[in-house]
């Protein structure tokens, strides 16, 4: 490692920090870290939330910052975060503008929806995913997984992985609280409103539950495609059953992490979810699907339960299931929080992203 009077300079290519997602959740942990103590950051906003227009604006506006990064400032490194779809031609740019100037490029990827950008697209397209990705010095994936997926575009040897972390709540497997949490009998889900995540399911899944334990309340905070499952609740009468607060952040945000019984994620396509990660560091029990790195994260039938996608009988069992056993309840809560403890600390996460940067900038 570099002295402090020494540091070598990284540029960041991130979100803004109020964007909704978990891209933003990742890199927000990053600031004020050791990792600005042991490598000189630059941060270059490239994306935020809103209209189209409001996006090109903030793109438009971090080529420009970028390239003034380049002439006054010259990074050793630069580490574009990214995922697929309209994100990959946002950071396309700012990856070439690197790579003419023979800067290291880390693309740490986080995204899932490979089919859409690569494996069903033409051939024009695929040429130019293999062109950029060429570009990348090291490519960052979430899971082993995703590292098979990409070795098909990238040499699996420039390819690493380095899992999303959580912070670790070790008062949470505490007996008072874990008793508490499993009488309120609450079901949370964080994260995005749209087709991939499966949040649409979760009124049948809240239905059958429902129908074994009928104070269980679901709480769904997130933004999105909310009306097709607000459809679905009024349709099935599940108002005063399925809660839908809005985007949850700050202390409203570890408040139901805190009272929450289980943390449910349906999704039909996933790459390794930050809201998983962080739900095992308050000790909650995970109730999900077998797709992309979720099956990484949740040891099926020791810290949750998993499912195929769609199948809301399954999960709802694997609900009432813990809802029916305080014993395997405590059980799969402790190992959550064990794993994530062992497995993906915060500090962890950051040797890997520092190896990383020793080894792209020599």
């Amino acid at each position: 490692m570099a002295t402090s009077n020494n540091r070598k300079k990284i540029c960041m290519i991130v979100q803004e920090r109020t964007v909704k997602g978990g891209i933003a959740a990742v890199i927000e942990n990053y600031y004020g870290s050791r990792l600005e103590d042991d490598f000189d950051i630059t941060y270059v906003e490239s994306y935020c939330d809103g209209s189209k227009w409001k996006k090109l604006s903030k793109a438009l506006g971090a080529y420009r910052e970028f390239r003034c990064v380049l002439r006054t400032n010259r990074p050793d490194a630069v580490h574009v975060h990214s995922s697929f779809g309209p994100s990959f031609f946002r950071k396309m740019p700012i990856i070439i503008m690197a790579h003419n100037r023979k800067i290291p490029i880390i693309n740490h990827i986080h995204g899932s929806a490979l089919d859409e950008l690569y494996t069903n697209a033409g051939s024009f397209k695929k040429c130019l995913v293999r062109k950029i990705y060429g570009y990348c010095t090291k490519i960052v994936v979430l899971s082993e997984e995703w590292k098979e997926k990409l070795s098909v575009i990238v040499p699996a040897e420039r390819i690493t992985v380095v899992s999303n972390y959580c912070k670790i709540y070790p008062e949470m497997a505490a007996d008072t609280s874990l008793s508490e949490r499993f009488n309120k009998r609450q079901i949370l889900y964080l994260g995005r409103f749209d087709n991939l995540k499966g949040v649409v399911d979760i009124p049948a899944i809240a239905d059958i539950v429902k129908k074994k334990f009928d104070d269980v309340r679901f709480v769904l905070g997130g933004t999105g495609e909310t009306e097709p499952v607000i459809a679905e609740i009024e349709r099935l009468g599940l108002q005063d059953t399925v809660i839908l607060p809005g985007w949850i952040t700050g202390d409203e945000k570890e408040k139901l992490l805190r009272e929450s019984a289980i943390f449910l994620l349906p999704s039909h396509m996933e790459a390794m979810p930050m809201s998983i990660l962080e739900a095992m560091g308050y000790a909650l029990p995970i109730v999900s699907t077998e797709v992309g790195g979720i099956p990484q994260v949740v040891a099926k039938d020791v810290n949750g339960k998993l499912y195929a996608p769609q199948d809301a009988s399954g999960m709802a069992q694997g609900i009432m299931d813990y809802l029916s056993s305080y014993e395997a309840y405590v059980f799969a809560a402790k190992k959550s929080l064990e794993i994530a403890t062992e497995k993906y600390s915060f500090d962890a996460h950051i040797d890997k992203l520092e190896k990383i940067y020793d080894e792209v900038t020599g």
